[in-house]
């Protein structure tokens, strides 16, 4: 009897000690657990904090960038307009001046002389205006779009058409205009000097709390994978991404190119 007492007391005893070198166990895997989720959510706040930091680093980056090129082509626009618009209109006076002192039968020679410098002092002059921040936000984003389709059309385009879908709605900056309008200005200058392309189009599509902006040439079209490596692309990307837009530009070669910006208006 006392010998099984013995047994059962030991018995006893070692459960005990297993139960307690259990708990211990569960406890420090507990802690252990514990610490490393800590650890995990420290360490993602310190990624996401430095991701943060980093976009806001850039953001700021992008922003001077865009402002210190607002100010270039503002001054651009004002030396075109004050300096080589008054040479060409001078030279316009001088001209007719001479035309009138010139007999009848020599003044048509004049003629096409006299009509290229109009058309370069209107060129010079629209230009100056598109340039200019304050001048595009005082005659309208959609106005300004207008003006560089016309002047694109007198230049080489045959057709250059501006498309409205939906009602109207207020940008929720206006200076979100200008950095819309100056996409649509890198892309429609590529037109211009790269793509061959004979029509182009623009539409903005208001969809209730977004605007959706397609700009298409029909011309000669390029990889885009290559193009993602130009400074083109580059500056056009910034600039949407700093005002929260999502830009894509689609395009092969010999199917023209295809611009897309979703803009939300709220």
């Amino acid at each position: 009897m006392v010998r099984t007492g013995e047994r059962l007391a030991s018995t006893a005893s070692e459960r005990y000690l297993l139960i307690y070198m259990i708990a211990i166990l569960v406890i420090v895997t507990t802690l252990v657990i514990i610490f490393f989720v800590v650890f995990l959510k420290r360490k993602n706040k310190l990624l996401l904090d430095k991701i943060k930091q980093q976009q806001a680093f850039e953001a700021e980056i992008t922003q001077a960038q865009t402002e210190t090129q607002e100010q270039t082509l503002k001054n651009i626009g004002w030396e075109l307009h004050d300096n080589v618009g008054q040479l060409l209109s001078f030279a316009s006076m001088q001209l007719s001046i001479l035309k009138m002192q010139m007999p009848d039968d020599a003044k048509d020679k004049f003629k096409d002389t006299s009509e290229a410098l109009k058309e370069s002092l209107a060129e010079v002059r629209l230009l100056s205006k598109t340039l200019n921040n304050e001048v595009v936000l005082n005659i309208g984003f959609e106005k300004s779009i207008t003006n560089e389709l016309n002047r694109l059309k007198k230049m080489k385009f045959t057709s250059a058409e501006l498309k409205i879908i939906g009602d109207k709605v207020d940008f929720k900056d206006r200076k979100h205009e200008i950095i819309i309008f100056r996409i649509l200005q890198e892309f429609l200058s590529n037109s211009v000097k790269y793509s061959e392309a004979k029509n182009l189009n623009i539409t903005l599509n208001y969809e209730g709390v977004n605007l959706i902006i397609t700009a298409t040439d029909d011309g000669k079209g390029f990889n885009v994978a290559e193009a993602e490596k130009g400074s083109g692309l580059i500056n056009m990307k910034s600039r949407a991404t700093l005002i929260g837009a999502a830009l894509y530009l689609t395009s092969k070669p010999n199917e023209g190119v295809k611009l897309e910006i979703n803009y939300p208006l709220e």
